[in-house]
This record gives C-alpha cells, structure tokens and sequence, in this order.
C-alpha cells in the first residue's frame, strides 16, 4: 500500500499537515526534534568516552616478571 505513494501523494500529505498544525507549531516542533538529536549524539559521545576511560582505567599488564626485567 505504501508502495504506491508518490511525490504527488507525499506534496498533498505535506500540504494538509501545513494547513492543521500551521508553519508556526511544525517549525518549532522541528526545532525541538534537532534539540533532541543533538542532545541524543553528545550522550553517545559521553558513554563511549566513559567508556573507553574505564578500559584504561582496567588494563593491567599481566607480563610475567621475569620478561619485565628482559624489556
């Protein structure tokens, strides 16, 4: 069934929602969508920093020592 929508049909789907919600609400509605994905990226960004700090923060040289003194 979705198949079948073309560009005319999506302009007229566009159209309709312009007319209810007004350019007003759908610019702002827009605005809050960005705000969202750009918080959304700095949270991915945050945990894998934390992440990648608490691997470092893990690793251990498990060197047997009598191959440190070879180094």
């Amino acid at each position: 069934m979705l198949n079948n929508i073309g560009l005319p049909g999506l302009l007229l789907i566009a159209v309709v929602v312009l007319v209810l919600f007004g350019r007003g609400k759908i610019s702002s509605l827009m605005g809050e969508v960005g705000k969202g994905i750009t918080a959304f990226k700095k949270g991915v960004d945050d945990g894998k920093k934390e992440i990648d700090t608490a691997m470092m923060e893990e690793a251990k040289d498990v060197t047997p020592e009598d191959e440190k003194d070879k180094v």
